[in-house]
């Protein structure tokens, strides 16, 4: 359906016989396991109840397996355990679909050849490349920081709308957290508190995404902000600084303001410039101009966007999520006062978003900013 309409098979006939006649026996083989795996069934005593354990967060570790580079196990853990999709996966990545898909395959084709016993009293895995004391022991090999990412993709998703992950996102890390004595588990969980305290007031009753500016603080949790601060402050006291601290510092920031006005925004610039140091991230880079916008100036914000762009190869435009490239840039614009420029780019990242509800927010901008240059 995608390459018929410009490149169409010579002979679309046979090749539509071929593709059936390859589906049939799929379907025949598939079932033909199918009887013989009920059969040993039948042929076995019924076993009896199954034992009340949690092993969701074992398998987060099997996934991140030492043999498996951190962004393949990622990937891995994502399809494997998440439950997303390679799409979804491909867009957190900023990859094409069919490089996550050939990413993935190659991560099962390695765990699948590797055994995942560890010797006997061997440790579960680098801890953040060293050995903090931990308070429990996973009986698999794994890299707890590469389980820090993967909770926090999943986590990401959940909290979009798009897969309601977010929930067991939080409880997982609970039990990270409880588990292994680590200031940067512990600012995952606090960053996850406060983003999820927020999320009632991030859609309208119709759905649609409500930007922080505009959200009701009214229905903010204040019980989840308060306990994300307090796990937070103790990470922090332990002066061993990470990228999950510190984004957790810039979110309880947000959370600690009355009003957009009343943000810290001069701090928050600081935070985002320890997170440039330690993770180099594009979106990291893209969320510090606006934040260099709010504090200085629409200007001040669009010349940090502009360095983005043109200053080193690191920060090349082609490492960015293209729609919120485009929508960092339409809102400086038009915080700056050029209107066709912003309702321009307001519509150009709406027609890339990853999403419907992003989608129709970028377009009601545009539409917005249109009908004002009209009046």
């Amino acid at each position: 359906m995608r390459t018929w309409p410009a490149d169409p098979p010579q002979d679309p006939k046979g090749w539509l016989v071929t593709v059936a006649w390859r589906r049939f026996l799929d379907a025949t083989r598939a079932d033909t396991a199918r009887r013989r795996r009920e059969d040993l069934v039948d042929e076995e005593p019924m076993p009896g109840p199954a034992p009340a354990v949690d092993d969701t967060l074992q398998l987060y570790f099997l996934c991140a397996h030492p043999s498996l580079t951190p962004s393949s196990a990622v990937a891995l853990t994502l399809r494997a355990v998440g439950g997303l999709t390679t799409r979804q996966i491909a867009q957190a990545y900023l990859v094409p679909e069919a490089t996550m898909a050939q990413r993935i395959s190659r991560a099962k084709r390695t765990v699948s050849g590797v055994g995942v016993s560890p010797a006997p009293g061997a440790p579960p895995g680098r801890r953040l490349g060293e050995k903090p004391r931990a308070r429990g022991r996973f009986d698999q090999p794994g890299d707890v920081a590469t389980v820090l990412r993967v909770l926090y993709l999943v986590f990401n998703e959940g909290y979009s709308g798009d897969v309601d992950l977010a929930a067991e996102a939080i409880r997982l890390t609970r039990q990270l957290a409880a588990a292994f004595d680590h200031p940067e588990v512990a600012g995952l969980l606090a960053l996850m508190l406060l983003h999820h305290a927020r999320r009632a007031a991030r859609t309208a009753p119709d759905g649609s995404l409500v930007p922080l500016a505009e959200q009701d603080r009214g229905r903010w949790e204040t019980k989840s902000i308060a306990e994300g601060v307090e796990i937070l402050q103790a990470a922090l006291a332990r002066d061993r600084l990470g990228e999950f601290q510190a984004q957790a510092a810039i979110a309880a920031l947000h959370a600690d303001a009355p009003t957009t006005e009343e943000t810290d925004w001069v701090q928050i610039v600081e935070w985002y410039d320890e997170l440039v140091r330690l993770t180099d991230s594009p979106v990291v880079r893209l969320n510090r101009a606006v934040a260099v916008g709010e504090a200085d100036g629409p200007r001040a914000g669009l010349a940090a966007l502009a360095e983005l762009d043109d200053s080193s190869p690191s920060s090349s435009s082609r490492g960015y999520p293209i729609p919120r490239h485009a929508a960092v840039a339409a809102y400086l614009h038009e915080r700056d006062g050029d209107l066709a420029t912003a309702a321009r780019l307001y519509a150009e990242a709406a027609q890339k978003a990853p999403n419907l509800a992003e989608r129709d927010h970028l377009t009601r901008q545009a539409a917005r900013l249109n009908a004002r240059r009209c009046r």
